[in-house]
Formats: C-alpha cells, sequence, structure tokens
C-alpha cells in the first residue's frame, strides 16, 4: 500500500519572542537560585498552597520571599497556563492564536490594516522577526523597533522606537522617550490608504536606527519593555 504523504508543517509568520529564552533560563537557574526545580515548586503550591491563583501569588512572596515576576508565573503554571512562555514551540502555536484573539469581534475590521502592516515590517529584511503578544505585535531587529497595537475598535497605532526624533506630519510624540520607554511616537492607521510612504519612512527609519543601538542585551531590553514575564504572555489579571 503507498504511503500517505506528509504535509510539510506550515512555516509560521512569527518568531519566537525573546523573552522564552529568558524564562528557559530560568527555569534552569531555578533549583540554584530557589532551592527548588520548576516540578518541585509545582508540586508544593498544589499540595501546601491555596487554593486562587491570586492567594497563591501572594503566598510565594510572602511565605517564600518570592519576587512578584517569579510568583505570577510559578502560580499561573500550577494552574495549568503559561506553558507557552518558555516553550518555543508552544510559542509560536500560542502566538497565532493571540492574533487571531486580537483581532476578532468589534476588531475584525482592522484585521487587513494589521495583515499589511505586518507584511511592511517582515518586508524590511531578513532579521526582522514579529512576535506577538497578547495586545500588542512587536517587531524586533536587535530590539523592539516597531509595534502593531489594535488599539480601538476603528484604530491601529503603528508604533516606532524612534528616540529623541522631533515628531513632524502625522507622526505623534507618545511622551515615551522621556519616561525611556522603547516605543516613543506613533502614527494612527484607520485605513488602508494611511499606509503611505509616511508611514513607510518612518519605519525604514526605526528598522536603521535599531541597527545602530547599543547597550543591555536585546533579551534584557525586549522583557523591560514589555513586561514579558508577566504582561506579555500572562492570563487577564485577576
Amino acid at each position: 500500500m503507498p504511503r500517505t504523504p506528509r504535509t510539510a508543517p506550515r512555516k509560521s509568520l512569527y518568531g519566537v519572542h525573546p523573552g522564552v529564552a529568558m524564562i528557559q533560563k530560568w527555569i534552569t537557574d531555578l533549583p540554584e537560585k530557589t532551592g527548588k526545580t520548576l516540578e518541585e515548586w509545582i508540586e508544593l503550591i498544589k499540595e501546601s498552597g491555596p487554593p486562587t491563583e491570586k492567594e497563591r501569588r501572594d503566598w510565594l512572596k510572602a511565605e517564600h520571599g518570592l519576587g512578584t515576576n517569579a510568583a505570577w508565573w510559578l502560580a499561573e503554571r500550577a494552574d495549568g497556563k503559561g506553558t507557552e512562555a518558555g516553550d518555543p514551540e508552544a510559542y509560536l502555536q500560542a502566538a497565532e492564536g493571540y492574533v487571531a484573539e486580537m483581532f476578532a469581534g468589534s476588531k475584525a475590521g482592522l484585521r487587513p490594516l494589521y495583515d499589511e502592516l505586518l507584511q511592511l515590517g517582515l518586508g524590511l529584511g531578513a532579521d526582522v522577526k514579529a512576535c506577538p503578544c497578547k495586545t500588542i505585535v512587536p517587531l524586533y531587529r536587535t530590539h523592539v523597533f516597531a509595534q502593531i497595537k489594535p488599539t480601538t475598535r476603528t484604530r491601529i497605532d503603528l508604533g516606532f522606537a524612534l528616540g529623541a526624533t522631533k515628531a513632524t506630519g502625522r507622526l505623534i510624540d507618545t511622551g515615551g522617550y522621556a519616561k525611556k520607554d522603547r516605543i516613543t511616537h506613533r502614527i494612527p492607521i484607520t485605513a488602508l490608504a494611511d499606509i503611505d510612504a509616511e508611514v513607510r519612512r518612518w519605519l525604514r527609519t526605526a528598522y536603521d536606527l535599531d541597527a545602530k543601538a547599543c547597550g543591555r542585551s536585546a533579551v534584557k531590553q525586549a522583557s523591560r519593555a514589555h513586561g514579558f514575564q508577566v504582561t506579555c504572555l500572562s492570563t487577564s489579571r485577576s
């Protein structure tokens, strides 16, 4: 009997978020830093911890001296959530779902704008990757240089990392530079016609500026810029 040919897995449009590697290292370092492996923490939480995720977070901080991020993530893992945060393949599967959810319901009409912006960003160079979170899609070169955010039912904000660049034309200063945020400017997008030469120019500028960026490592920068451990992949706060 002839074998049924296997279908090659579809290559994802997205790249693995830099924070995944950070979480993997954090899991590896858990025994040295806390005296317990991830599995031992999960067992302890289930056997001795309080019943709800919120109570478990507070308990881990108060009784075991863990920091907010560690307590939050361990409480989620003990509840069967957040597995994608430390697994590249699981993250890529989840990323598709994040985007689908972002552009579902009342924001479904924004999906064509998102698709166009995504292709525009990925087309800047082979070194660009899009790494969806639950409410935004950051674009990375070495660091985040832009982000796509469905802000309202009728508008996407295309954010840029432009440092102290003076805002001109449709470019809006977000105040991010003063706050030391990675994203410092944005352009509102409400129609395909808004994705014009001005948008392309600023996106290219942000991409080029990132090639000149220096300082902290990409993983640390990505984590701080997007709060990966707690806000990028975590479930909704309770």
